[in-house]
């Protein structure tokens, strides 16, 4: 009898096949004397969609509004129905005894795996393995700690109950507002009060407006300070801080207060998923649907870093023992790991050992693979550096500095003065810099060395990813699996932009969050949700509760959408009409550019608001072709000097001779089969060989 595993990706199911022992390669499947290891392709099925549950909800319409089905149910996405039939098969063989559920140890994961054995009705037991890297040693070792899939029901219901509440609200709220105000607005219990976010940030910035300050600065030998305030901006005249410095210089100053204080700051816990995406933006720009790609793919294809998609920074206890393995993996990444090896891997950081505060997933840390860097890309290896370095500060020393508070004053006003000392570098890099230094002493007078300092107050800073990441995690808003999927779709529906680093909201954007209910705007809400979706995975909370409580939330939402007497203007759309059924053209963005689309929802025309340049070279001048959509279908047109070209099909394309080969023909039949003597040439050689003679 055999154990049929059901990983989630072909590439985990080739790595668990070749530790299993499974070397038989099929089709859509490994097989081995005791395991056959099949996989999903992500998920391979979805939730029905209103069209599939209603004939009435087939049409977009206010009067059908708000959908709340008795049960929405599963069906098969359309182009993996084949990799969902040969699981099946595999599943009705005789000699199955169970299913070994192999997907990825999470929520998302959890759900692929379930609705697949919902679909092909596996009635036969089913257990769990639940690891946090890919290594040969960990996909072992968590084969002999296999669970049954049972005691993972809550974190099943926890993602089911997630699908359910995007379905209902936002499937409902985008059809309301989209038949409502006649454009394709997109709401959903996520992405609205992360959008929301954004525009706060925004609105912010833009009722700012700077002010002139004026502060008294103290000197005293190289060191300087400013005099303390309440309001630091209180004075927005020179001449009232000047008034202040003349009764300030008409006395000398004293140090009324020294105190020294020794500092030890330990080195940061590991990353989380997060605080990973949120660095990896500030130092190399890196978007944080990147960012998560490229750790998934130092887990998952190079197996030299643990499960990504977590939020925990601690470890288990069961890792200590796995130390010295994970240093001697990293050993030529910088000269300290050999001592730190030597040392016995003794982790000084001992507070990252809590099981408490370990999730589904421990922090991101290097496994015990060896990386080969000459395998990675550039941007692979920034990522796991980071990764690494943070690991090692685990066996680093504090960094210790002795800090000296120094207060000088006239009459009551104050001067604190700050002097750092390194005592221990620690985990911190040594620093060159040699601190300025006073000696200072209690009841030392101070001359009254004055300086007016004038400054201009700054607005506040547009959102980034890395602090949109940041906020998202304050209020709940998604798990670290999802949050760069949130900020994509957000920019794809066009109702967030990016604009260097920054992320901006569009004009559409800003429409949406006056259009939708407050609580809807606001991340209280969503916040609330995503902590019961917790709760229910952690048993504590009803599935059904949540459920029935989403779908008031939903009637609520779409009520108030029905009755709102807003406007709404498209910002998108033009004065061009359709050349087909004279509807007004909307523009759009797409991966291909900027393109014109009829705002008639049963006309399919659509054409580039720009022409696109191909690599097609004009005959003529030789220079990149633009692609013209016609009414005969595309053709090639040179903008230079109007050449035009008709654009070949895949069949023609292929049968047409390229440059090369047309190079390559007229050079073998350039050539004879056999080298003929030219008549001079015959002559001098008859010439030379008679006065040899």
């Amino acid at each position: 009898m055999k154990q049929l595993i059901l990983a989630e990706k072909p590439s985990v199911a080739k790595d668990l096949s070749r530790v299993l022992g499974a070397t038989q390669k099929q089709k859509n499947y490994y097989e081995g004397p005791t395991v056959i290891v099949t996989w999903a392709l992500g998920h391979l099925l979805g939730l029905k969609m209103p069209e599939d549950l209603n004939k009435e909800w087939q049409t977009w319409q206010l009067e059908t509004l708000p959908m709340i089905p008795k049960k929405i149910g599963i069906q098969p996405l359309p182009k993996t129905g084949h990799q969902l039939k040969a699981i099946k098969q595999l599943a009705q063989r005789k000699d199955v005894k169970e299913l070994i559920i192999a997907t990825d140890a999470g929520r998302e994961g959890e759900l692929v795996a379930r609705w697949i054995i919902e679909w092909i009705r596996f009635d036969k037991p089913i257990k769990r393995l639940w690891i946090s890297s890919q290594t040969d040693k960990a996909i072992k070792e968590g084969f002999q700690k296999l669970k049954p899939a049972q005691e993972y029901n809550h974190l099943y219901q926890s993602a089911l109950a997630r699908a359910q509440a995007d379905w209902l609200v936002g499937l409902n709220v985008t059809r309301a507002l989209t038949v409502k105000y006649k454009d394709n607005l997109s709401a959903g219990r996520v992405q609205t009060p992360t959008l929301a976010l954004v525009r706060k940030q925004e609105q912010s910035i833009e009722t700012f407006r700077a002010q002139t300050y004026y502060q008294i600065e103290l000197a005293v030998g190289k060191s300087h300070a400013t005099m303390a305030q309440k309001n630091p901006y209180e004075w927005q005249e020179a001449s009232q801080a000047q008034d202040m410095m003349k009764q300030l210089q008409s006395q000398p100053g004293k140090v009324t207060s020294i105190n020294e204080k020794t500092q030890k700051q330990a080195a940061p816990l590991p990353y989380d998923l997060t605080e990973l995406q949120q660095e990896a933006n500030a130092r190399f720009g890196y978007s944080a649907k990147k960012t998560l790609s490229l750790v998934q793919s130092l887990y998952e294809i190079h197996k030299i870093v643990s499960y990504p998609r977590t939020d925990s920074k601690y470890l288990p206890n069961d890792l200590k023992q796995t130390m010295n393995e994970r240093l001697a993996a990293v050993a030529t990444f910088s000269p300290e790991v050999k001592l730190y090896i030597k040392n016995g891997a003794n982790v000084i950081q001992t507070n990252v050992f809590n099981d408490g505060k370990v999730t589904d997933h421990h922090g991101l840390v290097p496994t015990e693979e060896r990386a080969r860097y000459e395998k990675l890309s550039n941007d692979e290896q920034k990522i796991y550096q980071l990764i690494v370095q943070r690991f090692l500060g685990l066996f680093a020393q504090p960094h210790i500095t002795k800090q000296q508070t120094t207060v000088v004053s006239f009459g009551a006003a104050q001067f604190t003065f700050q002097q750092k000392q390194v005592i221990q570098s620690g985990w911190k890099p040594a620093t060159t810099e040699v601190p300025t230094t006073e000696n200072w002493s209690m009841n030392q007078s101070i001359a009254p060395n004055f300086q007016l300092k004038k400054g201009l107050t700054t607005p506040p800073k547009p959102l980034t990813e890395g602090t949109l990441l940041g906020k998202m995690e304050k209020f709940h808003l998604g798990t670290p699996a999802t949050r760069a999927e949130i900020i994509e779709k957000l920019i794809k529906s066009e109702l967030m932009e990016r604009s260097g680093n920054s992320l901006a909201v569009t004009p559409k954007g800003k429409q949406l969050l006056t259009l939708v209910n407050p609580d809807l705007v606001t991340p209280i809400l969503t916040q609330k949700w995503e902590e019961e979706l917790e709760a229910i995975a952690a048993g504590t909370y009803p599935f059904q509760t949540f459920v029935t409580q989403i779908e008031q939330d939903t009637r609520d939402l779409v009520k108030e959408i029905k009755q709102s007497e807003a406007t709404y203007q498209d910002f998108a759309l033009t004065q061009k009409k359709c050349p087909e059924c004279g509807e007004l053209l909307r523009e759009k963005n797409t991966r291909d550019g900027k393109v014109y689309v009829c705002t008639n929802n049963s006309c399919s025309y659509r054409r580039r608001k720009d022409p696109k340049v191909s690599n097609h070279r004009c005959p003529q001048c030789h220079r990149k072709m633009e692609i013209i959509d016609g009414k005969n279908g595309a053709f090639f047109r040179c903008k230079y000097d109007g050449t035009t070209e008709k654009m070949l099909g895949t069949k023609e394309r292929k049968k047409k001779m390229t440059k090369h080969e047309e190079r390559k023909l007229v050079k073998k039949y350039s050539q004879t089969d056999e080298e003929v003597e030219s008549p001079l040439a015959a002559a001098l050689k008859a010439a030379l060989g008679q006065s040899e003679e």
